[in-house]
């Protein structure tokens, strides 16, 4: 069967990431189905022209794709089988899972969805709310080239998107993703905390290195976020150490030790633990500082 370009989108999740996202989709003239689990998170959307649903099932009837932006698997899972949504939709159509889950998960899904009539693919992202905001994410996806083609005036709206392989493949890249992110976050916490004991500005020390071969959107975005204190959540560390607990569970099972990821795994959880789970991830200076 031929599938065309989808027109009606169904949003899950219109939280810090979601939000933007669906903005985006909006502008570039989807007719657009939103859900929250607050409600009031789409009140901004459906000004904007979106159709508020009463439930993720009503949300997913009648439209040609949905698309996801939940917190973990267990949610993307809960919604999808327990709650109607897969039941709901119609078939043939597209699930987009732009949620960080556990590749595993992401198998499991497919090969649900799949057996019920449906397409999917997961496509989870990289760039924070401010990729986001501005349609620059980077989009990894897993899925068969067919259902990629045919939703590519989605991803247009949202990113750039790369195909790394079949079914589960974008969530692992995803954790590649994650792992790096997080071990640079360390990385340029320990620099930055480093400056300033050695007596130097570290604003300063962040400016010269810019131009040098450790420059990275990391040490340019979040090194900046050390230095003023802005601990405002564009990625949470509850988060982070949800995916870095997910990159390590990948790794027992392929049988990889990854050491970095482990120490930086265990700064992350005394972080969260002492109350600071909720604060952006480059907070991570703040437990390097305190030894």
């Amino acid at each position: 069967m031929l599938f065309t370009a989808p027109n009606c989108i169904a949003f899950l999740g219109t939280g810090l990431m979601g939000e933007p996202m669906a903005r985006n989709l909006l502008r570039a003239g989807f007719r657009l189905k939103v859900w929250n689990r607050t409600t009031s998170k789409t009140d901004g959307l459906v000004a904007a022209g979106a159709e508020s649903a009463s439930s993720p099932a009503d949300a997913v009837r009648e439209v040609d794709a949905v698309l996801l932006m939940l917190e973990n698997g267990a949610v993307v899972t809960e919604l999808l089988f327990k709650q109607g949504v897969a039941a709901a939709c119609r078939h043939g159509t597209l699930v987009i899972d732009m949620s960080s889950i556990a590749p595993a998960i992401a198998k499991d899904h497919a090969r649900l969805l799949t057996g019920m009539g449906l397409r999917y693919i997961d496509a989870p992202v990289s760039g924070g709310t401010v990729g986001a905001a501005q349609g620059a994410l980077a989009i990894m996806a897993g899925g068969v080239a067919a259902d990629l083609e045919s939703a590519a005036p989605v991803f247009r709206a949202l990113g750039t998107v790369t195909h790394v392989g079949p079914h589960g493949s974008g969530q692992l890249c995803k954790l590649v993703n994650q792992t790096i992110v997080a071990v640079t976050i360390g990385a340029v916490a320990e620099g930055m905390v480093l400056a300033k004991a050695g007596g130097a500005d570290p604003a300063q020390v962040r400016q010269a290195i810019l131009g040098g071969f450790c420059q990275s959107r990391i040490l340019e975005e979040h090194g900046q976020r050390m230095i003023d204190r802005n601990f405002v959540p564009g990625g949470a560390v509850r988060n982070q150490l949800k995916d870095l607990d997910a990159v390590l569970e990948v790794a027992r099972k392929v049988g990889v030790h990854l050491p970095l990821t482990e120490r930086v795994r265990e700064l992350f959880a005394a972080l969260a633990k002492s109350g600071k789970a909720e604060l952006d991830h480059s907070a991570l200076i703040l437990q390097v500082e305190a030894g």
